[in-house]
């Protein structure tokens, strides 16, 4: 597609202006990290992106991660927010600040041993306990933390969640929260290994309520492309 330059640096502007206004309903002074979802944007379009001002992306599969990384790299700031098959691993590595999406010990330890230097990493928690979505359960989160403490390369720096879709986004608030709690709870006791100030919540739909319950990183996609298609 080809994507229209003002009309995503106009959604873009909103966005931000939610994000303010978020934050100040809830005296925040710390406004979170906004990460453009590119699943749908291709490498052609990134350059938009660019102009737009965005800087932090985020990609579903490794195979794109990959290509658009050796495009773009020098332009944006790579995420890997897609659940990662361990096989996937030597792939993502190189491309990605940031990995959102560590949910086995399995993949812990292909990262261990395929990464070159230390990589930081989110635990993906599936804080609804839908059985469509990945992520361990939050009952599980400390003891799992606990055997990831052993590798040295790979370093959780906070978690990761999805809110069920609904279309009131106040539905997604207990969810939000609870990741939250859960950090809380955990942050101190690991202190001595891990910094879990990290957390990934919100997405298009349900954002500004990720904002009110802490999130540092949300993740943004059909908000900034929607009527951004031009001709």
């Amino acid at each position: 597609m080809n994507m229209d330059v003002d009309r995503v640096r106009s959604n873009l502007a909103n966005v931000e202006e939610r994000i303010r206004r978020a934050s100040s309903r809830v005296g925040r002074i710390d406004a979170p990290r906004l990460l453009v979802a590119t699943k749908y944007v291709g490498a052609e379009d990134m350059g938009v992106l660019q102009a737009a001002g965005i800087r932090l992306v985020g990609e579903n599969r490794a195979e794109e991660l990959e290509s658009k990384w050796q495009e773009w790299g020098g332009a944006f700031e790579f995420h890997f927010i897609g659940h990662l098959q361990s096989r996937k691993a030597r792939q993502v590595l190189p491309c990605a600040t940031l990995i959102h999406s560590v949910d086995s010990i399995k993949l812990v330890e292909e990262l261990e041993k395929r990464a070159e230097r230390p990589v930081n990493v989110l635990l993906e928690v599936n804080v609804s306990g839908e059985n469509t979505k990945y992520g361990i359960l939050p009952a599980h989160a400390e003891a799992f933390l606990q055997e990831a403490s052993g590798f040295q390369k790979v370093r959780f720096v906070g978690f990761m969640t999805m809110a069920p879709f609904a279309q009131d986004p106040e539905t997604a608030r207990p969810v939000f929260r609870c990741l939250r709690q859960l950090r809380d709870r955990l942050a101190p006791g690991f202190a001595g290994r891990y910094v879990l100030s990290e957390l990934s919540m919100g997405m298009s739909d349900d954002y500004e309520v990720a904002v009110e319950e802490g999130a540092t990183i949300i993740r943004i996609g059909t908000a900034l492309f929607s009527n951004a298609q031009g001709g």
